[in-house]
């Protein structure tokens, strides 16, 4: 072959690589947007493995683009971006050889013209260190009194971990996934000899500290008009077995931005050593509104009376059809999942907008195509067999009717209930790495922990830094008549101190 073709071959090559990688992009793109379909934990499974593809065809790319004899600015047309402004700055100044004074050639004086400037990324390892508290001691010269500061409250009584490591090591546990083992061999790396029983310690100090924090979010999530809520398996390890048994991790969520509410977004978990519906019965024995959930049995009872209205969710419903479009597509599962998919186009027409909007919105548009979608499945219902998969899919979803449209009445109210599977996305990734929750107390202790970083992330708000601040002030006695101040909806972070210039000159 001779050096034309195989050029020739090779930009052909690079060119179905890069069509390859759009496509992926596209893809992941795609999947991040999806509002139904499969459960939360598949999605998130195929997101991660896309990811990952990406990232080795991406890595192929720029490696390959690096070998090229090309200037390394015409490699890509990436999109050029600020860097955040709330990140610390170090300025490098880098003077002429010759110095600021001397023209090289000529010798003459030289004067300040200008300057060019670029900022680029830049990252210290974890650094840790140790922080010495002294306080001196004073005595009067007349009466011998000693005068001394008060010794400043600590994180842990006669420890040696500050506030930030607790942040620290509960952030990487529990939003991070590192499990403690982990933390401890990395720490170890750094000559830093701390036994992964002192984690778990400090862990449930921290949990400790944040118990109000948990109880304020639960207080005021109880208040508010509408609900999601979803509950995911979590092995529990049996003491004394060496086995685990099924326990339940729940989440109950409030999150109205959908609908233009200026509230705060929040969300708390609850563990329970099984999925008896006495759990949920007892969490949601004070709250009064709409109820956005799967069709789990153990939620009826909250149904009876008008206390509590039930709004099904479409996603679950679209997916026991697609399970079975999947298997052996139909033109009734084709038109089925189509007539579902233009519902979920006018929603993203309203989503943002105020209840009263969305209410009329859905009144005119969704509402005669859930009339048609009706007479559909109550047609297809005569047709098909009972036992067969199909029909037992679709009477899943007329015995559920009158709570799938609720929500065309009620403007608050969301199609489906893919707030709280989000929600349990950080559980079931976080599952992975921890495996199972080692005790009663160890699971509610990781609910109470899921509690406070997911609320600080639906707010916006940095977990680690909230954390370290909010147990502080806790543990100096923040008075109870202000916790509201220290909410993530209401918490604002300190500003971050410019770091000091560095002057550096070229060689």
């Amino acid at each position: 072959m001779d050096k034309d073709a195989r050029i020739a071959e090779l930009e052909v090559a690079l060119a179905a690589r890069d069509t390859l990688i759009e496509t992926l992009r596209f893809q992941l793109s795609q999947l991040r947007r999806m509002s139904f379909g499969q459960s939360s934990e598949k999605l998130s499974s195929q997101i991660e493995q896309l990811e990952l593809t990406l990232e080795e065809l991406e890595g192929e790319a720029e490696l390959v683009d690096a070998h090229k004899d090309v200037p390394a600015t015409s490699r890509r047309n990436a999109p050029v971006r600020s860097l955040p402004p709330h990140l610390p700055r170090t300025e490098r100044r880098i003077e002429p050889e010759a110095g600021c004074c001397a023209c090289p050639d000529c010798g003459g004086a030289l004067r300040a013209l200008g300057q060019d400037s670029d900022e680029m990324l830049d990252v210290a390892p974890v650094q840790w260190r140790v922080i010495r508290t002294v306080r001196p001691k004073y005595s009067c010269r007349s009466c011998e009194k000693i005068v001394q500061a008060r010794a400043p409250v600590k994180a842990i009584a006669r420890g040696k971990a500050s506030f930030a490591t607790l942040a620290h090591v509960v952030v990487n546990k529990f939003d991070h996934h590192l499990p403690l083992y982990r933390q401890a061999e990395m720490m170890a790396a750094q000559g830093i000899d701390i036994d992964r029983s002192t984690l778990a310690g400090w862990t449930g100090q921290a949990a400790a500290l944040l118990d109000p924090i948990v109880a304020r979010i639960r207080e005021e999530g109880l208040k508010a008009g509408k609900l999601h809520t979803d509950d995911t398996p979590v092995p529990m390890l049996v003491p004394g077995k060496g086995k685990t048994a099924q326990a339940r991790l729940w989440t109950y969520v409030v999150d109205d931005r959908a609908s233009g509410a200026a509230g705060p977004a929040l969300v708390w978990y609850r563990f329970t050593p099984d999925r008896s519906g006495v759990h949920p019965q007892g969490e949601l024995k004070t709250f009064t509104g709409l109820l956005q959930a799967d069709g789990y049995a153990g939620y009826d009872k909250l149904y009876q009376g008008n206390r509590i209205s039930e709004v099904a969710c479409w996603a679950h419903f679209r997916r026991k059809i697609f399970e079975n479009h999947q298997t052996s597509p139909t033109p009734l599962t084709t038109d089925l999942l189509e007539r579902i998919a233009d519902l979920y186009r006018i929603e993203e027409e309203i989503r943002g907008e105020p209840p009263d909007i969305r209410r009329q919105h859905r009144q005119e548009q969704s509402r005669p195509q859930v009339d048609e979608l009706r007479i559909v499945i109550d047609d297809a219902l005569r047709l098909l067999s009972p036992k067969s998969a199909m029909a037992k899919a679709l009477a899943y979803g007329r015995k559920r009717w009158a709570a799938l449209t609720r929500y065309l009445d009620e403007g608050t109210a969301e199609i489906d209930n893919n707030i709280a599977e989000r929600a349990m996305r950080s559980v079931a990734i976080g599952r992975k790495n921890w495996l199972f929750a080692g005790s009663r107390v160890g699971g509610e202790r990781a609910a109470a922990i899921y509690s406070v970083i997911e609320t600080a992330k639906l707010n916006g708000i940095e977990p680690q830094a909230y954390i370290a601040d909010i147990i502080e002030k806790v543990a100096s006695g923040w008075p109870s008549s202000r916790w509201d101040e220290l909410m993530p909806w209401n918490w604002t972070a300190e500003p971050v101190p410019v770091s000091p210039i560095s002057v550096n000159r070229a060689a």
